[in-house]
């Protein structure tokens, strides 16, 4: 089921492994029958760790998600509760526990498991609802880096960027030090650390703070990574913001991909019968599993969109040509070969007709006028054409009133691009944005200004330009077919964040010193002493491992650049990425987007 973890460098079954064993110990704490009550929320991260057979091995009858008024009836005798330590949903707990019938199951046992940490204030509203004394075991579940693919772990905190740039909460970066640390008890010390940021700053302090701590109790590993590059995503800001031209990226961009799962308009996907003429066709969305498990997703899931098609038409032939074979086998043996062949082919078969279906809708949007001239905006700014004025095509976009987050996208893409905006422009798109959307958005402004990402320039200098000529961003010819430089992501730019990564790996960080320091936060190094005897030879030939941080969330786009530059032949280095959540633009700004909720009268 989860074979694709073990494929890569680092065998990430060892890391979901430790996550079953320890939802084992809690559920076998639980003795009897159980439902467990999911907040909404979890279900999906949970799900990348154990499936429902785990669960019902251990005794769990029904599943049923939080909400409030009474529980569903269910003759079980322990009710456990998952959930995220926030207060709303403290008052939804208690309202259950409270509306439970004693008189009909008195013998019935209540429990809460607090992913990933235990709370007091949430423990402390359930006291004053007058139910923490009905819970046995109050535990917490410590849900910090969740296996997604054999090179990807991602917490899924929705909203650690927020939290960490607006709210000042450092929460999910303890969460992210306590991930790190559990990574390098089951894989070893990592010697060299990296980072860029004030995030990044505190999450080497509490991670060198912790080893400090369980100094006595660490287990003596050969060390699979050799370094760890902590990344701030206030770093990078603009590969956030820009259209992902990945096929993964695209699909995440256009139908969202949520804890591996995509949901997809179920027209594209009805199986064509001869002279039904499009009776029943079905209504459900069709929800697809995408990650390397699947031989032909691997292959295109990192490429160009552009250079999608050609893989396809290719694949269609190979597959085709393997179903001729048939008419060719002539002795028993020979047929009996192609039957043992008939699953896998039937399931590639499969396989290529959801990915020609996908692409063909992708395309549908790529080929519009509309995603054309969008593109052609964010280029010009990311190649510094006209950022420092108003730009016609946003100004027809509010007057036509298109989805606001696209707007605030590319307000923010100018501003980011000209390092501020002239204190005019700035104002004008303002008030633009608030006459036609209403003036309930002006805290969102604010959010986006606290965060960085939309503001007045301060000073005369525009800095980006320097950065993007020294840290080459900005490549006019691109090859999407066969690429040579991560800029093929976005058919142009480079991202930031893993050009930082590329240049830390060869020629090293001292060669930017100077642009490094035009980018916010500090930038560090810190070694951890291995004991004697683990001290790492490296065989002749042998890649290094970097561990790739990304503090605040990462997009498919960089994923699919760490993984280009993983494979490079001379590259010397290979990458496994690591972020508090997966975002692409429209996710991470409205994590930012807040409702000002006109008054009651």
């Amino acid at each position: 089921m989860a074979a694709h973890l073990s494929a890569g460098r680092v065998n990430f079954m060892a890391l979901r492994e430790a996550g079953r064993k320890e939802l084992r110990e809690f559920l076998d704490k639980c003795a009897g029958s159980k439902a467990i009550v999911w907040d909404e929320y979890l279900t999906g991260p949970f799900g990348l760790i154990a499936q429902y057979s785990l669960l019902k091995e251990h005794e769990v009858e029904k599943m049923f998600t939080l909400k409030a008024g009474r529980l569903p009836v269910a003759d079980v005798k322990n009710i456990i509760f998952f959930v995220r330590p926030r207060l709303e949903l403290m008052d939804i707990i208690a309202e259950n526990v409270l509306s439970e019938d004693r008189i009909r199951c008195p013998q019935r046992d209540f429990h809460i498991l607090f992913v990933p940490r235990r709370s007091l204030l949430c423990e402390q509203r359930l006291k004053d609802q007058g139910v923490l004394g009905s819970f046995i075991h109050r535990e917490e579940y410590s849900l910090d880096l969740i296996p997604f693919d054999s090179d990807l772990l991602s917490m899924e905190s929705e909203s650690a960027f927020k939290e960490c740039y607006l709210e000042n909460d450092q929460t999910s970066l303890y969460h992210a030090a306590k991930g790190l640390m559990t990574l390098q008890a089951l894989y070893g010390t990592i010697p060299q650390i990296f980072g860029k940021g004030e995030c990044a700053r505190h999450v080497a302090n509490m991670m060198i703070r912790m080893k400090r701590e369980f100094s006595g109790s660490q287990n003596p590993i050969f060390p699979v990574f050799d370094t760890l590059l902590l990344l701030d995503r206030n770093v990078d800001l603009i590969s956030p913001l820009a259209t992902q031209l990945t096929y993964e990226g695209l699909i995440d961009e256009i139908y969202g991909i949520q804890n591996t799962y995509v949901k997809l308009p179920p027209e594209k996907f009805a199986p064509k019968k001869q002279g039904e003429g499009g009776k029943d066709l079905p209504t459900e969305p069709k929800k697809l599993q995408l990650n390397s498990a699947e031989e032909l997703y691997a292959e295109i899931r990192d490429k160009n969109f552009n250079a999608v098609g050609s893989v396809l038409s290719k694949r269609a032939k190979i597959i085709s040509a393997a179903f001729e074979e048939r008419h060719h086998a002539k002795t028993v043996g020979e047929i009996k070969q192609f039957v043992s062949q008939l699953p896998h082919m039937q399931a590639a078969r499969s396989s290529l007709a959801n990915h020609t279906s996908i692409a063909e809708l992708i395309k549908d949007i790529t080929t519009s006028e509309d995603f054309f001239d969008n593109l052609t905006v964010e280029q010009e700014f990311m190649s510094g054409i006209d950022t420092d004025k108003v730009n016609t095509f946003i100004e027809d976009c509010i007057a036509q009133k298109h989805p606001l987050i696209k707007i605030l996208r590319l307000v923010c893409l100018q501003s980011v691009c000209n390092s501020g905006l002239k204190q005019k422009v700035l104002d004008y798109y303002k008030r633009e944005i608030l006459q036609t959307y209403g003036y309930e958005h002006i805290l969102t402004l604010n959010n986006l200004e606290k965060a960085g990402l939309l503001k007045a320039q301060l000073c005369s200098r525009n800095n980006y330009p320097t950065i993007r000529k020294t840290l080459r961003l900005w490549m006019d010819d691109v090859n999407e077919q066969n690429p040579n430089d991560i800029s093929y992501v976005y058919s142009g730019y480079a991202p930031l964040s893993v050009r930082l990564a590329q240049l830390l790996a060869r020629p090293g960080w001292r060669s930017i010193e100077e642009v490094l320091k035009m980018l916010p936060g500090p930038h560090f190094e810190e070694r951890q002493q291995l004991p004697t005897g683990l001290q790492k030879k490296r065989q002749h030939g042998e890649n290094r491992v970097t561990l790739v941080f990304f503090l605040g969330g990462v997009t498919y786009a960089e994923i699919a650049a760490l993984r280009f530059l993983s494979q490079m032949e001379d590259g010397g280095t290979e990458y496994v990425i690591a972020t508090t959540k997966l975002i692409n633009g429209t996710s991470w700004i409205k994590s930012l987007m807040e409702k000002l909720e006109p008054p009651p009268f």
